[in-house]
């Protein structure tokens, strides 16, 4: 919660010295901007690699079957989600932000950052996204003990920079996209799309939230109402850790006491924390339409352009790293790669994606205990 309100102060007081600062002082931020977008894009796809390919060798082995079934349900739920939120956002917000278009090129009008920077990353992220497969799949098909450990190692080095660099630093890179917007014009227009977006990615949480306990409540022939009920100790814990691993014990006791099998709980529940993600994916999806409705360059694209999008986005959420803004960070890859975002659309897109990152965890974490019931079940009818 702490950095949500850091986030918040740096939307502010960007937007003030935008505003109000002398010039100078805007192209400080628009510097300090300009070169830790440059890193931000650099460690990207060291991210994907590392983090995925750790992911699939590390996967629990002999226990195939209900590996499977928990990795597909936990999948179909994050593409499902997406759909939904697609489909939301494409009808919603262009209605409700039809002169937020100018943005972008308001911006591109605005100051310029004192120094540049090109720092080009060592391999794209659909190269990224390769590798990790190659590796991640080749390990677990091998044992390579040397690979696996230097995966595992190499995922622990991003872990550090993110947690200790580049989160922290995240509300002063957002200080300086709002100041770059308020000199530009254009802040008042995007703090308006940024309140429906986040109010539409929290109801569409909930909406989402009801449907999986609907289905997994008919499915066990017990009360949703009961099952959401047994969550909520989760949900309330996960709103405040922002961290699905960090919830963990919560979400344990919580799914036990919807009847699901202790054996079952102890398997899905650590495994749903880090590769069901499906309150984040809604988040992203909805951010990403928003965000195109707001860049000028941007064109909001037909259901079956976004689908491979929703689909790849769907692959790297299952090994995004369990820390606040994990899940945007390992999209920034694919949104860029797959659609056109530059570094002004990315920077929104984190904006937006960390103003709610504690809803969308709570949103996984609840989404986890249905996903367990529909797990415990399956396993019985074996």
């Amino acid at each position: 919660m702490t950095l949500i309100i850091k986030l918040i102060a740096g939307i502010v007081l960007g937007s003030l010295l935008g505003l109000f600062a002398p010039d100078w002082i805007v192209q400080l931020l628009l510097t300090f901007k300009e070169l830790f977008g440059e890193l931000l894009f650099f460690v990207i796809p060291l991210l994907i690699l590392f983090f995925i390919t750790s992911g699939i060798a590390g996967l629990p082995r002999n226990s195939g079957r209900l590996l499977g079934r928990t990795l597909g349900i936990a999948y179909a739920s994050t593409i499902i989600a997406g759909i939904i939120a697609f489909f939301a956002a494409a009808l919603i917000v262009p209605m409700l932000a039809s002169e937020s278009r100018e943005v972008t090129q308001a911006m591109s009008n605005g100051l310029s950052p004192f120094i540049t920077l090109n720092i080009p990353p060592v391999f794209n992220v659909m190269t990224a996204l390769a590798l990790a497969f190659i590796f991640g799949l080749g390990i677990a098909a091998t044992q390579a003990k040397t690979l696996h450990e230097l995966s595992d190692q190499g995922r622990d080095i991003i872990k550090a920079l993110l947690v200790k660099i580049i989160i922290p630093l995240l509300p002063i890179y957002i200080a300086g996209v709002f100041a770059e917007m308020a000199a530009a014009g254009t802040v008042f227009t995007t703090l308006k799309t940024f309140g429906v977006i986040l109010v539409l990615a929290i109801a569409l949480h909930w909406l989402y939230i009801v449907g999986m306990f609907v289905i997994a409540g008919l499915k066990a022939g017990k009360s949703p109402v009961t099952l959401i009920r047994n969550m909520l100790p989760a949900y309330f814990t996960a709103l405040g850790t922002m961290s699905s691993a960090a919830t963990i014990p919560v979400t344990l006791q919580s799914v036990k006491n919807n009847g699901v099998n202790e054996d079952v709980a102890n398997f899905t529940v650590p495994l749903c924390a880090t590769t069901h993600l499906a309150g984040s994916t809604i988040t992203i999806v909805s951010c990403t339409v928003a965000v195109m409705v707001l860049h000028n360059a941007l064109v909001i694209p037909s259901f079956m352009t976004m689908l491979p999008f929703i689909l790849m986005l769907g692959v790297v959420m299952l090994a995004a790293p369990g820390v606040p803004g994990g899940a945007v960070m390992s999209a920034v890859g694919l949104l860029g790669s797959m659609l056109g975002f530059g570094e002004t659309a990315v920077a929104l897109m984190i904006a937006l994606y960390m103003a709610q990152d504690s809803f969308g965890t709570a949103c996984n974490v609840t989404g986890d205990g249905a996903i367990s019931v529909l797990v415990d079940e399956a396993k019985k009818n074996a």
